[in-house]
């Protein structure tokens, strides 16, 4: 199979995989202050967000849109057509944030 049959090809997420865009500004940041952060800066346990692309078919509480708050160490870096994505597991991700879940609290009780 050559180099553009596969990139014709769909990609369907399985089991609890979800696919995210790589978040960009992974260089320098401004805190609410004013302060400018350097890229080379470390902050230990730092969360990020990302836009989810697709989903598995196990995947229960996640759409396509929405936005994850996910660590970058619970993480697989793939390219498809030239665009990074990555690849979580619905239970590395943090939080959701999408308008059909505005008016519930989150918690499972």
């Amino acid at each position: 199979m050559s180099d553009g049959d596969r990139t014709k090809q769909p990609i369907t997420m399985l089991a609890d995989r979800v696919l995210v865009s790589q978040p960009t500004g992974d260089g320098e940041r401004q805190s609410r202050s004013g302060i400018l952060i350097p890229a080379t800066a470390q902050v230990a346990k730092r969360l990020t967000w990302a836009e989810v692309v697709a989903v598995g078919p196990n995947v229960r509480s996640i759409k396509a849109g929405d936005l994850v708050l996910f660590s970058p160490e619970d993480r697989y870096e793939v390219e498809v057509q030239g665009d990074a994505y990555l690849i979580l597991r619905e239970r590395d991700i943090h939080a959701v944030a999408a308008d059909r879940i505005e008016n519930e609290t989150g918690l499972y009780l």
